[in-house]
């Protein structure tokens, strides 16, 4: 047995009060075990793996035991830790753009870890570095060594946190959330280069998440994590098959089922309460509502609509080339439907997004609003398509200011829209408006950074709405939300739908979830539409090599 977690309670203390966050964890992981721990955002997994790497702040009080190769690291000094973290424990965090130093080369970051656990000369370790990045399979390794973090692509810069994190070979590779915001392409290299590089070294991996199906895929033993206690642990074939808590049944069930289109997805409270709603969306209804939707004249049309940037060929340079975001784009938009749009980082549907909201400057083609050529508006005109037209961003707290109350946040932009006629009014309407998107009236008072992220992308949810648009574009909106969170916000977006009467655009990268929130489905690849068609069609038989690759890239599970 490599590691032995034995009673492990956490708790944190606070002028006011000690707050338990973890309470009586025990398992074990053994040399070559792929162990996945599993639970939503406050559950206490990643609180768990910063104990054993010694990394919790002076406030936490530790509980229990860790015991690591015959030694207790509930009890080990921080001085000792420097030998044992980055060397025989590593770990990869969430976020690799804040995890690595933004003004190093992304070489020089893995040549510091080498230098400091290993008696070795700087070429030693460069040459050590160009192999660790081959290892990975980071394309032009010796480039990507002198290229800066901001130079890189997300699945890119973990790579290079992966290279960083088995550089020193290690015993245990913690893995906190490494494939969250990534594309599921990208997620499926991550999780088969994590494969293949424990096959390869012997290495124990934990790997934690929030997606029992990701999990799934990966580990070979599961323990599930809730409010900080572990609910369920066994293998994770059968964990995954035959669950036996409600919290285990709901995280596998939260996420939209591929062959059956539910009217509401079931939440955690649903799981707990046994209040799930199982009725189906039928084919029949589906068909009925697109026979109606689609008689009508589009709201949007996109004509062969083109958004390039100018990038000069190096910094020397006066040469420029053309980038090509969004390239000869076409595609109808109608009243009340929900548009899907989907593919990898980089295929241009951020850009077309922001290119509609004239964010953006069209390098050629058309766009019409309503028969309205966009293009051709004047400054009073956009003002009004502006407040019709309106985004969901993909992270809502750096879209809030940190310094104002929510309630606030969401009046701005009424005000300078003209919507009622008083400050009176227009809080009465907006405390309406957070009671419709789940929230209470005294969050109107609240700021940010006091609400958790599920709550935030209901603040963020609010202050569109309440300009009263017709079209929203919801950019990657859920795509950072733990599965049941999602599940809520994408019942509310479906809820609002009904009540308003809204149109959407839904940019995801999640093709499980552009497929059950999408009545048409637009596939983007390199600027350029892929593939475009009713969702379920497209799904069930794709057109081309890139789409199929996109659905078979989504955990299924065992």
């Amino acid at each position: 047995m490599l590691l032995k977690v034995e009673n492990l309670s956490i708790s944190f203390k606070s002028n006011i009060a000690v707050n338990k966050v973890v309470e009586a964890v025990n398992f074990e992981l053994n040399e070559g075990d792929i162990l996945g721990i599993v639970g939503e955002s406050g559950s206490g997994k990643s609180v768990s793996s910063l104990a054993i790497l010694g990394l919790l702040p002076k406030t936490a009080i530790v509980e229990g035991s860790i015991i690591f190769n015959e030694k207790n690291l509930a009890k080990t000094s921080n001085k000792a830790f420097q030998n044992i973290r980055g060397n025989q424990i590593s770990m990869i965090f969430q976020e690799p753009m804040s995890s690595l130093n933004p003004s190093l080369t992304c070489g020089f970051q893995v040549i510091e870890i080498l230098l400091q656990h290993k008696k070795i000369t700087k070429f030693e370790a460069k040459k050590e570095v160009i192999e660790l990045f081959n290892k990975v399979k980071l394309p032009r390794a010796e480039n990507i060594f002198n290229q800066y973090p901001h130079q890189i692509s997300g699945g890119q810069k973990q790579r290079v946190m992966i290279a960083m994190a088995i550089a020193c070979k290690p015993q245990i590779l913690i893995a906190d959330e490494p494939t969250t915001a990534l594309d599921v392409t990208v997620q499926k290299e991550i999780i088969l280069l994590l494969k293949e590089l424990q096959k390869e070294t012997n290495m124990s991996i934990v790997f934690i998440s929030h997606d029992l199906a990701l999990v799934s895929e990966i580990a070979t033993n599961v323990l599930v994590m809730y409010k900080g206690k572990v609910v369920e642990q066994g293998a994770a074939i059968e964990v995954f098959k035959n669950p036996t808590h409600n919290y285990t049944k709901a995280l596998i069930n939260s996420k939209p089922n591929l062959k059956e289109r539910l009217k509401k997805l079931p939440t955690v409270s649903n799981f707990i309460e046994n209040t799930i709603d199982t009725t189906v969306y039928t084919s029949k209804e589906r068909e009925e509502f697109h026979k109606k939707t689609y008689s009508k004249k589009p709201l949007l049309e996109i004509n062969e609509v083109a958004t390039y940037f100018t990038v000069n060929s190096s910094f020397l340079s006066s040469k420029k080339h053309y980038v090509k975001a969004v390239d000869n784009v076409s595609f109808k938009l109608f009243e009340g439907e929900t548009l899907g749009l989907v593919g990898e980082s980089g295929c241009g549907k951020t850009t077309l997004g922001r290119t509609i909201l004239h964010l953006e400057k069209l390098t050629s083609g058309q766009f019409f609003y309503k028969q309205k050529d966009v293009t051709t508006l004047s400054k009073k005109e956009i003002k009004a398509f502006r407040k019709e037209v309106q985004i969901i961003f993909q992270d809502p707290f750096s879209s809030l200011n940190p310094r104002i109350p929510v309630g606030k946040a969401i009046m701005e932009p009424m005000k300078v829209h003209g919507i009622l006629n008083s400050s009176t009014e227009r809080k009465e309407y907006v405390l309406d408006i957070l009671k419709q998107v789940g929230l209470s009236e005294e969050h109107f008072y609240r700021y940010p950074h006091e609400f958790s992220g599920g709550q935030r992308q209901r603040i963020g949810i609010a202050r569109t709405i309440a300009l009263k648009p017709k079209l929203i574009i919801c950019d990657e909106s859920v795509s950072a939300l733990d599965v049941s969170v999602q599940a809520q916000v994408l019942n509310l977006l479906n809820e609002l739908k009904q009540t308003f009467g809204f149109t959407y655009i839904f940019i995801s990268h999640d093709l499980a979830v552009v497929k059950y929130m999408a009545d048409q489905l637009v596939v983007m690849n390199k600027g350029k539409i892929e593939e475009i068609g009713d969702a379920d069609e497209i799904y069930k038989n794709p057109k081309t090599s890139y789409t199929q690759k996109l659905i078979d890239a989504i955990p299924k599970g065992i």
